[in-house]
């Protein structure tokens, strides 16, 4: 029988920037015994997370939940609203953005691709300057969509959607806003409606704090009216049967009950904390880690100070140094997993995770096992990381009664 809880005394420190830490609470709440999709007691559980996804997402519009990965909400975006051979204009930001350009041409869809060249340019966040310019070119309307990510979770780069939703009004193009974000969402501030996204895409094992397995589209009037245009085949994905069955809080289908009870629960304690506090809390530990990086003298992956992502930070080691062998000391040694580069970045940077159940002291931890493994391995640092981040959190506390001079 395989062996999944395999590690040594203590705690697993699971500092990838997704799936994040489980905190005990979510896990109690998803051990409940299951109860009958189809009872009433159900569909008051169903509608009770649906109205308060609304407040995540901040919008007044429908939420969709799929007992899938983020991968197939984003399938569930694209197949509803497009239609095979309609043309897509998609941003490469990062890894993850060329896995939805790699869909949608699965799809049979025709995605342009734009963004800056190389590695360089993932170290950087959406030009909405380059969408602009782009559809005043499409003067036929031909683009049917534009597709962007929120938070990059490969780069560690939170780009302005706002501003891309600014580009599209400016060149008076009707295309679509599509938006992932997987990795953002109640991590760092997201406005569905306000920044006017048609479809925006998100999951659970992020901000969430829930394990994988369960993923989100929150639509607005006009993308549901573009699903009733759309010829792609569908069926599981399909917004209809689920938006008329969600109306009683319910599903065409079974959905996966455990987890929507831990649902349930990651979003009472997002709400009774209350959202602005969450994003701040997830900011100051963005911060902290951000200055143990610059004291060990090493570049963080995003370049534009005002796209810091407050999920994840980027560390690029230095040229001639094998991040994955760094990392791969990290997780022996020190039991400390950490996300990988990927694509472009593969091999020249590792990624901290700063969200989930996580605090001060577990950010200190795990800086400590970072630069330890970096130690090891010969990386040469400028000081202590893990020292400045101490004091940085000491010397900012999140609430003012957190200080000794309150």
């Amino acid at each position: 029988m395989l062996n999944l809880d395999f590690h040594p005394s203590g705690r697993h420190f699971l500092q990838i920037p997704g799936p994040s830490p489980v905190p005990d609470r979510i896990l109690r709440a998803m051990s409940l015994p299951t109860i009958d999709h189809r009872g009433p007691e159900f569909g008051a559980l169903g509608l009770e997370l649906l109205a308060k996804l609304k407040q995540v997402f901040k919008t007044a519009g429908p939420v969709m939940i799929y007992p899938a990965s983020g991968t197939g909400a984003w399938e569930a975006a694209l197949a509803n609203v497009l239609s095979p051979g309609d043309r897509v204009l998609m941003y490469e930001t990062g890894h993850f953005a060329a896995l939805w350009h790699k869909m949608a041409l699965r799809l049979q869809l025709e995605p342009e691709f734009i963004g800056l060249p190389g590695y360089e340019g993932w170290r950087q966040g959406v030009q909405a300057d380059m969408i602009e310019a782009r559809l005043r070119e499409d003067a036929e309307h031909r683009l049917k969509a534009v597709c962007v990510v929120h938070n990059e979770t490969s780069t560690g780069v939170t780009s302005d959607i706002a501003a891309v939703r600014r580009a599209i009004d400016a060149a008076g193009h009707p295309a679509l806003l599509l938006v992932d974000t997987i990795s953002g969402l109640a991590s760092a501030d997201y406005r569905h409606d306000e920044w006017g996204v048609d479809v925006t895409i998100s999951g659970s094992q992020k901000g969430l704090m829930l394990p994988p397995g369960i993923s989100f589209n929150a639509l607005s009037d006009k993308a549901i009216a573009a699903s009733r245009e759309s010829t792609m085949p569908r069926s599981f994905w399909a917004w209809d049967e689920i938006l008329e069955a969600n109306r009683n809080g319910y599903w065409p289908y079974t959905p996966s009950t455990n987890l929507l009870y831990g649902l349930n629960e990651a979003l009472d304690m997002l709400l009774d904390e209350g959202l602005e506090h969450v994003f701040a809390r997830h900011q100051r530990w963005a911060a902290g880690v951000r200055t143990a990086v610059e004291a060990w003298g090493l570049e963080i992956q995003c370049q534009d100070p005002a796209l810091y992502s407050p999920v994840l930070t980027g560390v690029v080691m230095p040229d001639g140094v094998d991040a994955d062998a760094v990392r791969k000391i990290i997780y022996e040694r020190f039991d400390l997993s950490l996300g990988m580069g990927l694509g472009k970045a593969k091999g020249k940077m590792f990624r901290i995770g700063h969200l989930g159940d996580c605090n001060d002291l577990t950010l200190i931890a795990t800086l400590g096992g970072c630069e330890a493994g970096m130690k090891l391995c010969g990386v040469p640092l400028a000081g202590s990381g893990v020292a400045a981040a101490l004091e940085y959190f000491a010397d900012n506390p999140l609430r003012s009664s957190d200080s000794c001079n309150s």
